[in-house]
């Protein structure tokens, strides 16, 4: 690994780089949106502060109420990426439900969020967050930042989320071209990330909450609940352009 100076800086450095992707990604999709300019907008602006709030909210509310405030407790470590997809997720849907907006948007949004996190989870790999448990496996990799300090070799899970998400993207690319599932494909992705975080989270070095579970996994069971009766609900209503 890198020292801690220089992983701080190329954690930072992909970061942006991920923020740069994504946001060029949404600007070349969202063209395809049947919706004024002002409704992209407020969409954008939407996606944006949900992800940021949904991210942050947990860690802060970890410290009881009191952490919300002072504001400067929002830039600081700490962020969820599960809590920030889905904080999005329902920002947009809530704008969207404020604007009357009847069309699906979740294509504009996809393919900029897997890239997205296929790059930012390289920055955390720098900077030496979210790592796993300790392996045996041959690419474990020593982190200082852990609690032993680096003297265990652990499941690098920063670089599976990125081989996940580009894996994904991928994938998306693919359904566009090919004009599959079309309005379904945002959630699709999702399902897919909640099912790849249930599963890891067995090599994440989180606390059991409930019946054997973290608290992510019960998480990824709720979400994937909600979103799966909210794609079977579109396509009893709306069968022919879901399937489109």
């Amino acid at each position: 690994m890198v020292s801690l100076a220089t992983g701080r800086f190329l954690h930072s450095l992909m970061m942006v780089a991920a923020l740069i992707a994504s946001y060029w990604l949404y600007r070349q999709s969202r063209v395809k949106l049947l919706v004024t300019g002002d409704q992209k907008r407020y969409l954008s602006l939407a996606a944006l502060l949900g992800a940021f709030i949904g991210a942050k909210l947990p860690f802060l509310l970890e410290r009881d109420w009191s952490g919300l405030s002072p504001w400067v407790h929002w830039l600081s470590d700490g962020k969820t990426v599960l809590g920030g997809i889905f904080g999005g997720y329902l920002a947009v849907e809530m704008t969207k439900a404020w604007l009357g907006v009847r069309q699906r948007t979740g294509d504009a949004f996809a393919m900029p969020v897997a890239a997205g996190l296929s790059l930012g989870r390289i920055g955390c790999f720098f900077g030496g967050c979210c790592y796993g448990t300790p392996t045996q496996v041959p690419w474990g990799v020593a982190f200082p930042t852990a609690p032993d300090g680096g003297e265990l070799l652990r499941h690098p899970v920063q670089i599976y989320e990125t081989l996940f998400h580009s894996i994904a993207l991928v994938g998306l690319v693919l359904f566009e071209r090919q004009g599959w599932l079309k309005g379904q494909r945002l959630k699709l992705y999702l399902l897919g990330y909640l099912a790849f975080r249930f599963v890891t989270e067995w090599i994440r070095p989180e606390s059991v909450l409930w019946l054997g579970l973290t608290a992510y996994q019960i998480t990824c069971v709720t979400l994937a609940m909600l979103l799966g009766l909210q794609m079977l609900w579109e396509f009893r209503v709306r069968p022919a352009e879901s399937l489109s």
